[in-house]
């Protein structure tokens, strides 16, 4: 819950301090390079974290395999079932409310803005993709040799990571605030928002039950493996005190899988079937780490879709595990 304050008061002060600027001349031209940048710094240092994890490293076996095939299958029914949901509230590709003729020539322009946003996209999943590769490598090979005690790097890689995220939507807000058009968003798709956190619900269930054809566990299990929707500091730990050794390595790995892969695909995801869609990925991670990739790869609207998507998740992670492991 703390977490869930801190981004939301800072995503909050970043669109205040837009909406500001908006009425000025102040020019935040280079805010978008500055995201880049500081994504690219923040994926590192995930790589970095899960290299220097040895939970992580030494259960790429067995453990590892089930983790994949449960994220795989949950992340494509969870796009599948939040794109249902697009179309059934009426918006297309790009999240819009399906526009008059007098708006074509609008829609037009920003379709075009939809190529460059495209090839920016490409751009940003081959850089996402490096720099949590080499903070990996950086992690499993190096760390050992620098920090004498592992505890040290983690609360220093901890502070780091928050610091970055808070930094991040920050700009996010700021970007928000300037574009001035989330108020309009939500009023044009109003209390049909909340469609999309339990399209992700309902398609991560069902992917977690699918999985269940090629995983060894049992239908508990699964579900509250799904139900981590990405938190991989909560779930797991409610799973192991709950005496399910297995499912809670298991959920470990595909909470780290769901938040990296989602990273990774969040912008071939958006511009292949829609924008909305890829908040689908995420989870819970839509609130923090999953956010400013979206917001990059998207549009600034998208953002708030995912925002609300996040929180929602994260709230429903700490009723539905407990409740599935029983």
């Amino acid at each position: 819950m703390k977490s869930i304050i801190i981004y939301l008061g800072t995503a909050v002060l970043g669109y205040l301090l837009g909406d500001k600027l908006k009425k000025s001349d102040f020019n935040i031209s280079w805010s978008g390079k500055v995201q880049t940048v500081a994504i690219i710094v923040l994926v590192f240092a995930m790589g970095l974290r899960m290299g220097a994890n040895k939970q992580v490293t030494e259960n790429l076996n067995s453990i590892g395999l089930y983790a994949l095939i449960i994220t795989i299958t949950i992340l494509v029914f969870s796009v599948i079932a939040i794109s249902i949901a697009r179309r059934l509230i009426g918006l297309d590709h790009r999240g819009r409310k399906n526009i008059s003729k007098e708006h074509s020539i609008k829609q037009r322009l920003e379709d075009s803005k939809d190529k460059i946003n495209n090839e920016h996209g490409q751009k940003m999943t081959k850089l996402i993709l490096i720099s949590v590769s080499a903070g990996m490598a950086t992690g499993y090979f190096l760390v050992d040799e620098v920090f004498s005690d592992i505890n040290t790097f983690e609360t220093m890689i901890g502070y780091a990571i928050t610091f970055g995220l808070c930094l991040l939507l920050l700009f996010v807000g700021l970007d928000l605030g300037i574009n001035g058009t989330i108020l309009q968003s939500i009023k044009d798709v109003g209390l049909n928002v909340l469609i999309f956190p339990l399209a992700v619900t309902i398609g991560t269930l069902v992917g977690a039950l699918v999985s269940l054809i090629f995983i060894p566990i049992t239908t508990r299990e699964a579900l509250a493996i799904g139900a981590g929707f990405g938190w991989y500091t909560l779930a797991p730990g409610i799973i192991l005190e709950s005496g399910h050794i297995t499912a809670g390595a298991i959920s470990f790995m595909h909470n780290i899988m769901r938040e990296l892969f989602s990273i990774l695909l969040i912008p071939f995801v958006g511009h292949k079937f829609g924008y909305i869609e890829s908040t689908g990925l995420g989870g819970s991670s839509n609130m923090d780490v999953c956010l400013p990739v979206i917001e990059k790869s998207t549009h600034s609207d998208i953002a708030v879709y995912a925002f609300i998507t996040g929180i929602i998740l994260s709230l429903s992670t700490t009723v539905l595990v407990p409740l599935f492991i029983g």
